[in-house]
């Protein structure tokens, strides 16, 4: 079934059948690799793209239900890395493993896009379901910090990564990162 959407800003035409789920379109037909296999249920995020600005999981995205569509994946943020998202997470060197990667940049873009100021619980709200095996969250929660920081026109943050309010980035008590969904206080 031949099928015709925007993909990084240029038409793109794929004859598939038409349960394909974009992820496969993306990775085997097109050959575009940044954008991750994970769970296949739409659950760790790892596959996030965004149709039409909005964070979506493309595991779960039939390429049928898609003509005509918008979409924008990690190779379309920016050609060059200078998106606020890809800025901040170098500058705060949020990446451990990096599997995880894409998906939680091309949601904390569409948050940023949507919400210039986000609030930690903005955060939480729109990275929930992006898992982080590695745990960096704390970082992760920072960095979107500092990208809408750095998209409303600049600022600084410590170099020891502490989050935009000076806390600091592990539990005091257990010595842990705090988790993405642990609000701090």
């Amino acid at each position: 079934m031949p099928v015709t959407f925007k993909l990084n800003g240029k038409t793109t035409t794929v004859d598939v059948a038409a349960d394909t789920p974009l992820l496969w379109v993306l990775r085997d037909t097109l050959d575009y690799k940044g954008t991750k296999f994970g769970c296949g249920v739409g659950q760790c995020g790892a596959c996030t793209v965004q149709r039409a600005g909005v964070a979506v999981r493309s595991c779960q995205l039939k390429i049928s239900t898609l003509e005509g569509a918008d979409i924008k994946t990690i190779e379309g943020l920016s050609a060059d890395g200078s998106h606020a998202v890809q800025k901040a997470w170098e500058e705060l060197d949020v990446p451990q493993c990096g599997y995880c990667q894409a998906g939680q940049i091309m949601s904390a873009a569409s948050l940023i896009e949507k919400n210039p100021n986000p609030t930690d619980a903005d955060i939480d709200a729109a990275m929930n379901g992006n898992i982080c095996r590695c745990a960096t969250y704390l970082r992760i929660k920072a960095a979107i910090h500092r990208a809408a920081e750095i998209k409303r026109g600049g600022g600084s943050v410590p170099a020891n990564g502490a989050k935009p309010d000076g806390k600091p980035g592990d539990d005091a008590a257990t010595g842990r990162p705090r988790s993405l969904f642990e609000t701090a206080r």
